[in-house]
């Protein structure tokens, strides 16, 4: 059986392997760094609370303290987290707040995941 279109692999214009061009698609823009899911968990976490502490963020996410510090350090080398750390009465602590970049950052994630969202919903895949 042939299809049509201008090559052996075109799809036919009314059949199901169409996709409508409108550009680059979604998940070509989704940030790597942020995308992986403990640190957008973290990300979303800091932004909810405006600043997290350590130990907030291990039992939110349910994360080791090893893990939870690599992915910090990930994010704070990337710009995306500014971590402080200092003493709560005799207690250490360690707070983080999103930076500028950081809240650009998520909202451009959850952008590119809505747009995602809607594409997969316009096509009746939902």
């Amino acid at each position: 059986m042939s299809r049509t279109g201008t090559g052996p692999d075109a799809a036919d214009a009314t059949g199901p392997d169409t996709v409508e061009d409108t550009g680059p698609h979604p998940v070509k823009a989704l940030d790597d760094v942020v995308h992986q899911r403990v640190r957008l968990g973290i990300l979303t976490v800091v932004h909810q609370a405006r600043r997290a502490e350590f130990g907030l963020l291990r039992s939110t996410l349910d994360l080791t303290a090893g893990n939870l510090g690599q992915h910090l350090t990930v994010l704070e080398k990337a710009g995306l987290l500014a971590v402080e750390k200092g003493y709560e009465g005799r207690r250490p602590r360690t707070w983080a707040t999103l930076t500028p970049a950081g809240t650009q950052a998520l909202r451009d994630e959850v952008a590119q995941l809505k747009r995602l969202i809607r594409q997969i919903e316009d096509a009746g895949g939902a």
